[in-house]
């Protein structure tokens, strides 16, 4: 088609799924399509859905509806539309589905739609059964995933971004990225379904990532924030278990970038030279995620995870020794199949004891094809609500304490919005994006993307707030 078409993208669900939409952006852009808003009519709506939980399905189903109902045509894509595939086509034959195996030919799919010719859902299938490409086999500019890091072709006379294997698109600006360093997942949590759909791991060649954090930089971003379905996995498909030991410092030498943060934990992999380069690593934010999901040991074992209260507790005790001020969060499970009142008050107390910084609960919820819904013991709906309402009442009163342990300290703010009456929003080393609260800043003449060293005056909730220092910002980007 020689015209061009317009997409609105409308993306759900994790980081993940954002850079994502920046790469499913990207090839659509370079394929003779423009990107609208959602406030504008456009030929296609592309939906990335996330289909992690069940409010999450539910969201993701109501704003392919919703689109639907503003007259034009809709796409699903995403991980429900992956999980689901055939099924979803049935069910909401407002919309047409494609899976991960069609981002490679995006532009090619939304032709069809716009022609009118419908699609062939996909039949779902397990994804943890397909065979990854060997290391031997990869190259430094793409790693095999289905549907992801595949070779593309832009349309003739298109300027490709700084790689042609996945051009990538900004959708949000701002001086935050995120930068995906793999994709899918080994482990088999019995609560998990994940790994069905997202397929086994893969670790991106560490070159790659480099030149997609210098072409981030160039762009105009300050922080990336490494995403995965697990981090500590890094490498390990590729034959190096310490490969990010080694690409957080070539990440921190980035010329431009000014902080590296990473995403998503697991406590067991954590290993001594891993903590070292998060707390001693300068440009390297000592920022720990970690998935702990629950503090039982027993408990843990049932969801086919590691650890238990006091080896956690220790961890938390090292990184602190290393680095006083080092963020911490994490996400809990409540009401797993057979949890007894002793397990629920073993996480209580860890809660108590472990000073988290951001603290995140969900109530169990069965999800198809996992070994958790099969297990007996299942808790009464109203008895994990109340231990939901209850865990959730005690971190908000944790989270808020533990912000207001920082009064006095000095952070280095990231500035991310200018508000009025000289105030500025950002966030300290301790506040991932969106999910850890943020600091309101007052000073000088400042500009989005400075970095800037002041003193904790207050505290509200999991937010600071703070006063610039007498110095000027320490990298003044203007």
């Amino acid at each position: 088609m020689s015209s061009r078409r317009t997409v609105s993208l409308v993306t759900l669900g994790c980081a993940r799924n954002e850079v994502d939409s920046e790469e499913l952006a990207g090839r659509l852009s370079a394929g003779g399509w423009d990107l609208v808003d959602g406030d504008t009519e456009a030929d296609v709506t592309l939906v990335n859905t996330c289909g992690f939980i069940e409010a999450a399905k539910q969201d993701s189903i109501e704003t392919l509806l919703g689109a639907a109902d503003k007259g034009g045509k809709v796409v699903a894509a995403g991980c429900m539309a992956e999980r689901y595939g055939s099924e979803l086509a049935e069910a909401l034959p407002e919309a047409q589905v494609i899976g991960f195996d069609d981002y490679a030919a995006i532009t090619d799919r939304l032709d069809d739609v716009v022609a009118g010719r419908s699609l062939v859902p996909h039949d779902p299938r397990d994804r943890r059964t397909l065979l990854p490409i060997s290391p031997a086999e990869r190259d430094d500019s793409q790693a095999h995933v289905p549907g992801h890091f595949t070779d593309f072709a832009g349309a003739e006379g298109t300027e490709l971004p700084y790689r042609a294997a996945i051009p990538r698109r900004r959708l949000t600006g701002g001086p935050v990225a995120n930068l995906k360093i793999a994709s899918g997942c080994d482990r088999r949590c019995t609560f998990c379904a994940i790994p069905t759909f997202r397929g086994a791991y893969v670790s991106r060649h560490p070159d790659e990532i480099v030149r997609e954090a210098e072409w981030l930089a160039g762009e105009g971003v300050r922080e990336v924030f490494l995403v995965s379905e697990n981090s500590t996995s890094y490498g390990k498909d590729l034959g190096d278990v310490r490969a990010l030991e080694a690409l957080l410092p070539r990440l921190a030498a980035v010329e431009g970038l000014e902080r590296v943060r990473v995403s998503y934990l697991q406590p067991a992999e954590v290993r001594p030279g891993l903590v070292d380069v998060l707390t001693g690593t300068p440009g390297v934010v000592p920022y720990f995620d970690l998935s702990f999901q629950h503090a039982s040991g027993a408990l843990l074992r049932r969801m086919r995870r590691f650890g238990e209260r006091e080896r956690f507790l220790e961890l938390l005790d090292t990184v602190r020794v290393r680095a006083p001020g080092a963020g911490a969060r994490s996400n809990f499970i409540v009401g797993f199949p057979g949890e007894t009142e002793a397990e629920f008050e073993d996480l209580v107390s860890f809660l108590t004891e472990a000073r988290l910084d951001a603290i995140g609960v969900f109530g169990y919820s069965d999800e198809d094809g996992t070994e958790a819904a099969t297990h007996e013991g299942r808790l009464p709906d109203e008895v994990v609500a109340e231990r939901v309402d209850r865990l959730n009442r005690l971190s908000e009163e944790l989270m808020a304490q533990r912000a207001e342990e920082r009064i006095g300290s000095q952070v280095t703010v990231l500035v991310e919005s200018v508000l009025e009456d000289g105030a500025y929003e950002g966030r300290a080393e301790h506040q991932a994006p969106e999910v850890d609260g943020s600091t309101i800043l007052y000073g000088g003449d400042l500009a989005v993307g400075d970095l800037v060293r002041a003193t904790v005056i207050q505290s509200a909730g999991a937010d600071l707030v703070a006063e610039q220092d007498d110095a000027q910002p320490e990298a003044a980007q203007r």
